[in-house]
């Protein structure tokens, strides 16, 4: 099945990028091998995002790992996403939960972990973490394993 059939947008076409912050830019398509468990894993090496408070740039590198299960995030409409943060200003724990719940609404995985590597800022360098595991399944506890033994 061509990717175009699954109504995807911004996959070939000419890139326009949002000047805010926008959920409604990611797209997803069908994981065509829901039957396996596998990962998915993303790096944005470039992020950024505003400091809310003085309007200073954050810089970061977010990584993103997830189990897919019936929908998986497009990944341009993924770049699309991350790049809408340029302008906005939020917390880099509120950005990391933020991309997190926005992905887990998005497509329903099984397993996701957020995790933004934010250059230091006054000397301090902030590394949040945030992860999910779909409840009451095996996931929920690789979830609870995971956080339990991040560092």
């Amino acid at each position: 099945m061509e990717r175009k059939e699954e109504g995807l947008k911004a996959l070939g076409a000419k890139t326009a990028y949002s000047q805010d912050y926008d959920p409604g830019v990611l797209e997803t398509f069908e994981n065509k091998h829901q039957d396996n468990d596998y990962w998915v894993r993303f790096n944005c090496p470039e992020f950024t995002s505003l400091c809310p408070i003085t309007g200073q740039p954050d810089f970061a590198e977010i990584r993103i790992s997830y189990v897919p299960d019936v929908r998986m995030v497009e990944s341009k409409s993924l770049k699309l996403y991350l790049f809408s943060f340029r302008s906005h200003g939020d917390f880099h724990e509120d950005v990391v939960n933020t991309i997190m719940k926005d992905l887990i609404k998005l497509m329903d995985p099984k397993y996701i972990e957020v995790t933004g590597l934010f250059t230091p800022r006054g000397g301090i360098s902030i590394f949040p973490y945030a992860n999910y595991g779909r409840p009451g399944t095996k996931w929920e506890r690789l979830a609870e394993q995971r956080f339990a033994s991040h560092e």
